[in-house]
């Protein structure tokens, strides 16, 4: 019988610990061809769901992962540098097998990584890093071999989907259900990376990376988070037959890849619209397959430890693939294109409640050749400022951006106005 490889846990919050739990079960698949021995946290004596007193305990992580007894390293810690950096580094320096949920570390050093693998003959394998349960990585990897993929767009993290959807469901205020996740978990005390666009953000260049044949490129992805998407723009795009999500996009263009991060409204036809909750979602687009779409719970323990236990079994059976579909020599260092900047867009502006003001922005709209598709005005209000909200036809973004800019100087606003793309299935405006 072949001897059981040997696996370690570095970090036990609740991936790690639902990871051991998995192994803990005697009828697991798990069991079969791996053994879980060794494991390491900050705090030994803090109260887990299991007794991780059988198992060897490290109360450092990167001596967990340096040790050659040791032949699968599980880094559950988090964060792109310091002792996440340092095991990762630690344990593909010894040739061992690397798997991680941690999408920061895979965007930022991604490439840093497979250099040293290659070079040690080490695996590094990131399934749980994004999508949770819904194997986005190995799908996508796999779906796109020997096509062309043209576009990849998806809802990439679930709290902000769930915001979203709370917010419209309920009619209830961004910092009402941004609490609420909290309590439940599905947001940290300081939400900033996951409401400020950033948790996409790494998702998507890593993403991008596999789908288009490139580095993981995080500094080009433009983020916006939505943090400034208010109960009243839910409202609005409601009655426009509008949806908002935050999108995350990476494309192909004749300069290079375009990536962003942000808040759109989405028409009800679009694939994404009606994916709710914490959910995740992720569309394809690839010459000659088409479009393919990828569903499912996008966080939590049993989901994340799910996405672990795939990556274990296919280092278990040898099937552990290049970490981006291929070898680091023929990812490309692909040319950077500014995000497509011509479409449709939702205009929200908090306007004095007086005579001339609509004319006032009227006018800075069609000093630009900016035509007004629609328009709305909330039909009660208090104080001496109004919501007022319109869409535009098709107009560059930096013209309807100078027009803002415009509107903002001419006193007439509370705030800067806000500005989101429109997309249609048919035409997805600013990313297609």
């Amino acid at each position: 019988m072949t001897e059981k490889l040997r696996v370690g846990i570095a970090g036990l919050g609740t991936v790690g610990v639902g990871v051991a739990k998995l192994f803990a079960n005697p009828d697991g698949r798990l069991n079969e061809k791996l053994v879980l021995t060794a494991v390491s946290a900050r705090n030994k004596d803090r109260p887990r769901a299991i007794d991780f007193s059988t198992y060897r305990w490290f109360d450092s992580a990167e001596a967990l992962a340096a040790d050659p007894e040791i032949d699968v390293v599980i880094e559950l810690i988090g964060g792109a540098e310091g002792v996440a950096k340092n095991v990762a580094e630690a344990a593909l320096g010894r040739g061992a097998a690397l798997i991680t949920a941690n999408k920061a570390l895979i965007a930022a050093h991604g490439a840093e990584l497979v250099a040293i693998a290659e070079r040690t003959g080490g695996k590094l394998l990131f399934e749980a890093a994004v999508g949770g349960g819904v194997p986005m990585v190995k799908a996508l990897r796999d779906s796109v071999a020997g096509c062309h993929a043209k576009s990849v767009a998806g809802i990439l993290n679930g709290t902000c989907n769930f915001i979203l959807t709370e917010m419209e469901t309920g009619g209830r205020t961004f910092a009402d259900v941004l609490s609420e996740a909290q309590r439940l978990g599905y947001a940290e005390a300081d939400p900033t990376t996951d409401v400020g666009g950033w948790d996409a953000a790494h998702k998507l260049a890593i993403l991008a990376a596999i789908a288009f044949g490139a580095r993981p490129d995080l500094e080009h992805v433009r983020v916006e988070g939505i943090d400034n998407v208010t109960l009243t723009d839910i409202r609005m795009a409601s009655k426009l037959g509008y949806r908002i999500k935050l999108i995350a996009r990476g494309l192909v263009t004749a300069e290079g890849v375009a990536m962003q991060v942000g808040p759109a409204l989405l028409g009800m036809d679009h694939p994404l619209v009606n994916v709710s909750g914490s959910l995740n979602a992720l569309v394809a687009d690839a010459d000659p397959l088409g479009q393919l779409t990828f569903i499912g719970r996008g966080a939590g323990e049993g989901p994340t430890a799910a996405s672990v236990a795939s990556d274990l079994i296919d280092v278990a059976e040898g099937r552990a693939a290049h970490a981006f579909g291929r070898p680091l020599a023929q990812l490309a260092a692909a040319p950077r294109a500014a995000p497509v900047e011509r479409g449709r867009y939702y205009m929200r502006l908090l306007v004095e409640d007086r005579p001339g003001v609509v004319a006032a922005v009227s006018d800075r709209l069609a000093h630009e050749e900016i035509s007004i598709e629609s328009f709305l005005q909330m039909p009660v209000h208090e104080g001496p400022f109004v919501p007022i909200v319109l869409t535009t036809q098709t107009c560059a973004r930096a013209a309807l951006a100078r027009a803002a800019k415009a509107i903002e100087d001419a006193g007439v606003v509370a705030e800067a106005p806000a500005i989101m793309p429109i997309e249609e299935s048919r035409n997805r405006g600013w990313g297609a």
